[in-house]
């Protein structure tokens, strides 16, 4: 995120205020503070704080968004310590889940969901490969998730407001969740 700030908040400027590449930096950054800071070492339990500190510190809409994720993802990897490819994929699952619930949503709404439901999908389905090699596939998946939200008329949010005007713009909140998977590719990748 701290690489891809800019370009984030280039993006939102087009539709939005402007602040998601920020609020997406700071979050994260809180995120990684969070994990240094803590001996927890249930996922469930790590997951809960990491939404709260990500929250606290990302207060925009998709803050928000992805802290109820978030939330979702911890009671899916409650009690466990590790979780193997098709665990995270389910947790995923189920992150996305609450999202949809709470925000109303759904993929193909112009939205971080246009990214992140394609990439759940994908590591799903490939969960018995190797874990590089899954993961990949779901980094390409997002990616062209999140590239054919140029073609959607935006649903939710300010983005809603400029409507046929935001055709040919790629959806900045679907870039950032291309770059979340992007993230978790090069951490399970190391």
């Amino acid at each position: 995120m701290d690489d891809k700030c800019l370009y984030l908040v280039e993006l939102d400027q087009q539709n939005g205020d402007g602040d998601l590449g920020i609020s997406m930096k700071e979050g994260f950054k809180a995120a990684e503070r969070y994990i240094g800071d803590t001996e927890e070492r249930d996922l469930g339990r790590l997951m809960a704080g990491i939404a709260g500190a990500f929250n606290e510190a990302a207060p925009s809409s998709l803050g928000t968004i992805l802290s109820i994720g978030m939330m979702g993802m911890a009671k899916t990897l409650k009690g466990k310590e590790k979780a193997q490819t098709e665990e995270v994929a389910t947790a995923l699952l189920a992150g996305i889940r609450k999202i949809m619930e709470r925000a109303h949503s759904k993929p193909g709404e112009k939205t971080i969901l246009d990214a992140l439901y394609p990439a759940a999908e994908a590591l799903k389905d490939n969960a018995e490969k190797r874990a590089e090699e899954a993961y990949a596939i779901a980094v390409e998946a997002a990616r062209r998730g999140a590239e054919s939200t140029k073609d959607m008329l935006p649903r939710h949010g300010r983005a809603a407001y400029y409507g046929e005007k935001s055709l040919g713009i790629v959806d900045g909140g679907a870039v950032a969740g291309l770059l979340i998977l992007e993230g978790i590719y090069e951490s399970v990748c190391r």
